[in-house]
């Protein structure tokens, strides 16, 4: 499959504590991949679209099971770099408290050479998050390259700031990933976000933005372009797990952008595709195929 879509990021093993159960006191895990960059993959390569990952893992058992994950999703990983001395990353948490290992970890060492090398493969568009930029100096350098090899190339660039205040105080993600958000064509972003960021979707739209997608406090995703603002109520009838929301939205919504849909269609898809994941337990679970996706939608319109 000709490669659509190349996303940068971090992806960490997983370990979500049994059902019900507090971290502290957890015995049992179910065993997972996470990442704000891999949950998109996986999601786009679900919705038929082709998908490379771009990143670096250990030369370790959970290194491991990210790329055979990864893989059995039909994600490309050819380009993944496998590190012998530095590990790969991994959390624990249960649906309220996380707990990440993540300081040092061979993805951390992200970088720009590694990027350029890497390429793009042709792809239409490149999604990354704040959360990549904000791992280490190289990291954010990394994004840096991603951005410029999108420009060279003529793909559009896809930014989620993902805000994780555990990785840096507010002032160090203003600083670092908030001239990044400017510099988008889709932007992916929580009303909370913005507002730490100090930005809002006008002056991102008079400058690179096409459309700027904001998840609002209310739960209601709202897409704003220069012709005009679409609504989306929340289509949540069940929650198990929170967690993955908002990548679920960010690949529902892409997946109908490449495809030429309208964003009230687009956001329609990644409202549907929001649903199907907090009603599972993991990141990756609950995110569906084309066929799945059609369902919801038939179920929604009865």
């Amino acid at each position: 499959m000709n490669t659509e879509v190349v996303t940068l990021g971090e992806a960490m093993r997983l370990l979500l504590a049994e059902p019900g159960v507090a971290l502290r006191r957890a015995h049992t895990f179910t065993s997972s991949v996470a990442g704000a960059e891999t949950n998109v993959a996986v999601g786009l390569a679900r919705l038929g679209h082709g998908v490379r990952w771009l990143s670096r893992v250990g030369d370790d058992p959970s290194g491991a099971h990210v790329l055979a994950t990864l893989r059995a999703d039909g994600v490309d990983v050819s380009r993944v770099e496998v590190d012998p001395e530095r590990y790969t990353g991994f959390l624990l948490r249960d649906t309220e408290t996380v707990e990440y290992h993540r300081s040092g970890s061979a993805a951390s060492r992200l970088s720009a050479a590694y990027v350029r090398e890497a390429g793009l493969d042709g792809a239409r568009l490149v999604h990354v998050s704040g959360i990549t930029a904000m791992l280490s100096p190289g990291a954010c350098e990394a994004v840096e390259a991603l951005f410029a090899l999108a420009r060279a190339s003529g793909a559009w660039v896809s930014f989620d700031p993902n805000v994780r205040l555990k990785l840096g105080r507010p002032e160090r993600w203003r600083e670092t990933v908030g001239p990044l958000l400017t510099r988008a064509d889709l932007v992916f972003a929580g009303e909370e976000e913005l507002e730490l960021l100090g930005q809002t979707p006008d002056p991102l739209l008079a400058g690179r933005a096409r459309t700027v997608v904001v998840k609002q406090r209310d739960k209601i995703a709202r897409a704003v372009t220069a012709e005009g603002s679409w609504k989306q109520d929340s289509l949540v009838t069940r929650v198990v797990d929170p967690v993955g929301a908002g990548d679920a939205l960010t690949a529902g919504y892409l997946s109908a952008w490449l495809r030429g849909t309208s964003p009230e269609e687009a956001l329609r898809a990644g409202a549907a595709c929001a649903a199907r994941v907090v009603g599972t337990r993991t990141d990756l679970e609950g995110l569906p195929d084309r066929r799945e996706l059609a369902l919801i939608s038939t179920e929604v319109d009865r």
